[in-house]
């Protein structure tokens, strides 16, 4: 697949097919990795993309306290 390299600004950009960003699960705001190796530019999904929403909707919705012991386990259950 090819693709132009553009003037955005100051900057340069490419631009990526949607069917490329639907398979890395990307959106247009998704912050990404950029590498560099054997003269080829790699781009990654950035490492645990979305755990800052998936912590905020588990604080929300009173399920941040599963880990803790429950009434069961401090009376009832013997180890």
């Amino acid at each position: 697949m090819k693709t132009n390299i553009i003037n955005i600004g100051n900057s340069y950009g490419i631009i990526l097919p949607t069917v490329l960003l639907k398979q890395l699960k990307l959106s247009k705001r998704s912050t990404v990795e950029l590498t560099i190796s054997n003269g080829s530019i790699i781009i990654k999904p950035e490492p645990r993309q979305g755990w800052a929403e998936a912590a905020y909707s588990i604080s929300t919705t009173g399920n941040d306290n599963k880990h803790l012991p429950n009434e069961f386990e401090r009376e009832e259950w013997t180890w």
